[in-house]
């Protein structure tokens, strides 16, 4: 029985194959995060939260730009061309990225001054989900939102530390992580943005870190980074854990699949709080990482917006 139990497992490591990782900026980000694909402009998007910045390269021309913001800013998510909507502390901006000009504003949880918006992501439907989070990583004051094609805001649920993903299964089903908690959800929600089920799919152990930011390829695995664990975990739909990418960094952050053939991760890391002894050890922690692997990502998907002045 344990015999076959390891074949089976083996079998399904066998499924994930992945490169060396390869650094491709090194950005010396405090808190990289937010990593983005958009095909048409041939770019990998990320940000840097303490920096206020967002950082991109273009894997055509390989040339790197960066924009400094005036708020800390969680994520950035394409509408169509150079407009994109940004989570920025206590706001969602939309914004021209050719010339700054802010387009829409809608303000978030400004009746709680020390939270910021974190992590988030676009739904296979085009709806924005994003979370928030105390910036002091204090207090369970985090909530998880979704902006609709209406731009009307729900507000999904609540009492998290640290919210980071969500990650997309179908356009009812996701998981979403509390870091502090090293607790991974699979989420289930009707079509009133209610939840209907919430289970946990993955605890993390003690020494492995916590979960960051993640991603869905087109088999459903869950790409997971461990911050402050220096790797990235892939997990089929049943929780069971069939691959790991070890990375030159402490603090592994965000990631998403891009690339000509939607077939690379790229993966953000951070230098917050890390010692000098930890920075010597891992020098290239805060850069931007490709890995190359046997597998694609899902479509990349835009938000959806009935506002055409967009």
């Amino acid at each position: 029985m344990v015999a076959c139990q390891f074949n089976q497992n083996r079998a399904l490591n066998l499924l994930v194959k992945t490169s060396k990782p390869e650094c491709v900026w090194k950005s010396k980000s405090t808190l990289g995060e937010g990593t983005l694909w958009v095909k048409n402009l041939n770019s990998l998007f990320f940000v840097d939260i303490k920096k206020k910045k967002i950082l991109t390269l273009n894997l055509k021309t390989n040339k790197k730009k960066i924009l400094k913001l005036n708020k800390e800013i969680g994520f950035i998510a394409q509408i169509k061309k150079n407009i994109f909507i940004l989570g920025l502390k206590s706001e969602l901006r939309i914004i021209n990225l050719k010339d700054l000009k802010t387009l829409y504003s809608l303000p978030i949880e400004s009746n709680i001054p020390n939270n910021r918006i974190n992590d988030g992501k676009i739904d296979p439907m085009g709806r924005l989900w994003f979370g928030t989070m105390d910036n002091l990583e204090k207090k369970q004051s985090g909530s998880l939102y979704c902006l609709d094609k209406n731009l009307i805001l729900h507000t999904v649920d609540d009492g998290y530390f640290i919210t980071n993903g969500p990650a997309f299964i179908n356009k009812n089903n996701f998981y979403h992580t509390d870091s502090r908690k090293k607790t991974i959800y699979k989420i289930k929600i009707n079509n009133k943005f209610k939840i209907i089920k919430k289970d946990i799919f993955v605890k993390f152990k003690e020494n492995t870190g916590s979960p960051d930011g993640m991603t869905t390829d087109n088999k459903n695995n869950l790409w997971v980074c461990h911050y402050n664990g220096g790797l990235i975990s892939v997990y089929d739909l049943m929780g069971n854990q069939i691959h790991q990418i070890h990375l030159p960094a402490k603090n592994i952050t965000n990631c998403t699949f891009g690339g000509s053939l939607n077939n690379e991760l790229f993966i953000s890391t951070a230098l917050k709080g890390m010692k000098v002894n930890e920075i010597k050890k891992y020098p290239l922690s805060g850069s931007l990482f490709k890995v190359k692997t046997n597998l694609k990502g899902k479509k990349p998907i835009s938000f959806k917006t009935l506002y055409s002045v967009f």
